[in-house]
């Protein structure tokens, strides 16, 4: 199974239930914030990683996971290498988690 969302960019993004189940095994407590996963990925503002610019992180507030935090994270990787090692387009999610943003609220 997987879902496939479009994020505020026009970028078409999917994530893996295997994916899902890899974020859940580290986060058993994020089983019921699938939908907000999604939300973070379709609405939240991204972020360009410094060492690979080919990796993103979706930002995206969620009051539920308060007080702990206050943020789910979606990382997703904009396309993969192929056999010639030119990029192939392929944007998929890497892994979810939540933090506490002190500057975001």
């Amino acid at each position: 199974m997987r879902w496939e969302v479009e994020d505020r960019y026009g970028n078409h993004i999917y994530m893996t239930s295997e994916r899902w189940q890899h974020a859940l095994e580290k986060r058993p407590w994020l089983a019921g914030f699938l939908d907000e996963a999604l939300t973070t990925m379709r609405r939240g503002r991204r972020q360009q990683d410094p060492l690979n610019s080919r990796k993103y992180k979706y930002y995206w507030p969620c009051s539920a996971l308060l007080p702990e935090y206050n943020h789910l994270i979606v990382v997703v990787l904009f396309g993969q290498r192929g056999e010639n090692g030119a990029t192939v387009p392929n944007n998929y999610v890497t892994n979810v988690w939540a933090a506490y943003l002190y500057n975001q609220r």
